[in-house]
Order: structure tokens, then C-alpha cells, then sequence
């Protein structure tokens, strides 16, 4: 055996597929994986199929075809008042992960120190280590992972490169407040800190809440890098099809990168998309079937021992189980796989600490049927 100098020592496999393998093996019921099991749009499968037929199955341009970066480009103006340039600005990636990857590779260097959120979702922490940077976690609490500022301004110094942010956030459900994009932008003020907003589940807000986008707040885009997935909006996750806004002075960075890592995204899905985002109703009317989804599995689960906490987006639901266990999270949820037969995520692996708070995450991104036979089950446990 050659050795090598491993680049990520401590780092096993992800959750999700551990997960997933295991409700694969026990017939479980799969809450835990963060995909619906619901079918994408026919006409946007049939669009796909049409630009496969037309001959459209060779290379697009690295920064991903023209007319999809012009629709990004309208649907940000009309949702949030900030004009990017599809020229400069906008770039089409394979996911939300490959972007959140290609930003840390560009901007962060040995010794930078990226400020994170935790529980975060399970990318950031290893892709800041593998680029030499150091990730300071800020640790949130439930039940309702409330930022405290103050902590935020004593990890502050001439080492901060970059503030991560996930709104709606992955695994909580929560999203930030007015009141968190006020302190931000007092933090960020004359300093050369960057921000990188995960805003993949942007689409998803619930009850009449205002999704607060870098993109809205002048002084913020400047220095920001918004990550956004087509994945999370259209139901089509293993399409890998996501995209970055941000200021041309630091696109040019990671398009110089992401050139040589994927070169370019799959181009008859991106005519595709382009296509289907030609009518807003599409992106505009995911919330609803979502809060549908929240309501109606949190109206089942009312019926199990598990104590759910508040969701404002994304397709997460996070619950105590306090009232049944003293399992930590990991044990919890691997026996409720193997003896109940549904799968979740434990919280705590999105803690850098392995923080147990006794949360697990079910994603209820999932047909009714699918739903009804998972709490059917929890309410054995």
C-alpha cells in the first residue's frame, strides 16, 4: 500500500448516504435523505427530451448558456431588486455543493478563518479544511437557532475571510430576520470580510415570511456569493443543476477554477430550465405545495411522542425526542431504521462539536402516502 498524506484525516462518509443505505437494507421508510419522492414536471422532462432531439448534447459555455443566465437574471430583479449582469455575474454549476466548493477554492487561503453557523450543513466545515482555511463555528440551540451577534463579533479579526450563512436553513427550518441582515451589515462594514449566502432552498418560505436574500441589501452584495439550486426548486436533485450570483470582480475568480474542475454543466437541462422558468408560476408556487407538505406532516406527527419544532422554509422538519429516549441522536436514529422502519437524520453531525441536543430531522419533501406510512410507524415507537 502507497502512503499518502490524507487532505481530510478525520472525515468519514456523509450521513446521507449512510442513511440511505440503511433504510435501503431494513425497507425503511426514507425521511432522511433530502430528495422528494414525488415526479418532476412532465413538461420539463419533455423540454429536456426536445433539446436532446434538437441536437443540443455538447459542450455549453463554462459560465453555462446565455438565455438560462438571462432568465436568473430576470427572476433575482423581480424578486429581490438587484440587477446582475448574466454576462459577468451569474454562472451555472453543477449543484449547490459544487458552488459552495468553487467559492471556498477561489477565496479562501491557507490560515483564512471562515466564520460557519451550526448545525451546518455537512460540506462546510471540509471544504474550508481541504482549502487550508480554519472554520469558527457559532453554535445555535434549538428551539428556535436564534443567531447571538455578540458571539459573531468576538470571532471577528484580521484573520476573518469569510461569513457563511444558510437561509432557509438546512437542517432547522429557520431563516434570517431583518434584524439579523441589520447586524451583518454593521459587522461587515469597512472590513474585507466576504459572505456566502446558501440560499438553495430560497423558493421554500413559509407563512407570508420574506425570504431576506444578500441579493436585497445593496452594502451586502457587494461582498457576497449566493448559492441557489434548481434541484431544490424543480424536484430534480440528481440533475446536479445549480448557480452563483455575485460581483464580477470575484465571478471572474471562481469561473478561472470551475473551468478546470467541471468546465461546464449539462447542457440540453440548461436550455431545458430556461425554457420552464419562462413562466414564474413554476418557481413562484413551490412555497405553497410546501407549506402543504409541513402542515399536513406535522398534522400527522401530532399523533407520535415527538415534540416538532417551528419551521419557516425549506422541506425539513426538526423534533425533541426527549419524551421517548436517552439515545443520543446517531444511536436513536439508526435503531428507529432498523426497529421502526423509518429513516432520519441525527442532528448532531452538523455540529463540528457533535453537539446532541436530542433533534432529529425528517424531510417531509415527500408524496402523502409516503408520509402517512412513516408517521404510521413513529407512532408505534
Amino acid at each position: 500500500m502507497i502512503a499518502i498524506n490524507s487532505k481530510l484525516p478525520n472525515v468519514g462518509a456523509s450521513i446521507f448516504p449512510v442513511m440511505t443505505g440503511l433504510a435501503n437494507e431494513y425497507k425503511a421508510v426514507n425521511l432522511a435523505q433530502g430528495f422528494p419522492d414525488f415526479p418532476t414536471s412532465p413538461k420539463l422532462i419533455s423540454l429536456v427530451n426536445d433539446y436532446m432531439k434538437k441536437g443540443m448534447n455538447q459542450y455549453a459555455p463554462p459560465p453555462g448558456i446565455l438565455p438560462l443566465r438571462e432568465r436568473i437574471a430576470e427572476m433575482t430583479f423581480n424578486l429581490t431588486g438587484k440587477s446582475y449582469s448574466p454576462d459577468k455575474e451569474i454562472t451555472i454549476t453543477a449543484g449547490g455543493t459544487q458552488a459552495i466548493y468553487s467559492v471556498i477554492e477561489a477565496l479562501v487561503r491557507e490560515g483564512d478563518e471562515v466564520i460557519i453557523f451550526e448545525p451546518a450543513y455537512d460540506c462546510y466545515a471540509p471544504n474550508i479544511r481541504v482549502h487550508g482555511g480554519i472554520p469558527r463555528p457559532v453554535e445555535l440551540t434549538p428551539p428556535d437557532y436564534k443567531i447571538d451577534w455578540e458571539n459573531v463579533k468576538k470571532l471577528i479579526s484580521h484573520k476573518t475571510r469569510m461569513i457563511m450563512l444558510n437561509t432557509p436553513h438546512n437542517p432547522t427550518g429557520t431563516i434570517l430576520s431583518k434584524k439579523d441582515i441589520d447586524e451583518l451589515i454593521k459587522i461587515t462594514k469597512n472590513t474585507d470580510i466576504l459572505i456566502l449566502s446558501d440560499e438553495v432552498y430560497e423558493h421554500i418560505i413559509f407563512d407570508g415570511q420574506t425570504h431576506h436574500s444578500m441579493a436585497k441589501y445593496p452594502v451586502l452584495a457587494e461582498r457576497s456569493l449566493i448559492v441557489s439550486s434548481f434541484g431544490k426548486t424543480f424536484h430534480t436533485t440528481g440533475w446536479r443543476m445549480g448557480y452563483l450570483l455575485g460581483p464580477d470582480y470575484l465571478m471572474a475568480e471562481i469561473r478561472k477554477l470551475q473551468q478546470y474542475a467541471v468546465y461546464t454543466c449539462i447542457t440540453p437541462i440548461q436550455y431545458a430550465i430556461a425554457d420552464f422558468m419562462a413562466s414564474p408560476e413554476h418557481y413562484l408556487e413551490v412555497k405553497s405545495m410546501y407549506q402543504e407538505k409541513r402542515d399536513y406532516f406535522a398534522g400527522l406527527m401530532r399523533n407520535t411522542r415527538f415534540d416538532l419544532l417551528p419551521v419557516a422554509g425549506s422541506y425539513f422538519q426538526t423534533a425533541h425526542y426527549n419524551k421517548i429516549s436517552e439515545e443520543g441522536d446517531y444511536d436513536f436514529a439508526v435503531r428507529i431504521t432498523k426497529e421502526f422502519g423509518v429513516a432520519t437524520i441525527p442532528t448532531s453531525v452538523f455540529y463540528t462539536s457533535n453537539a446532541d441536543h436530542k433533534v432529529i430531522r425528517f424531510c417531509f419533501a415527500k408524496t402523502e402516502d409516503t408520509l402517512h406510512r412513516a408517521v404510521d410507524r413513529l407512532m408505534k415507537i
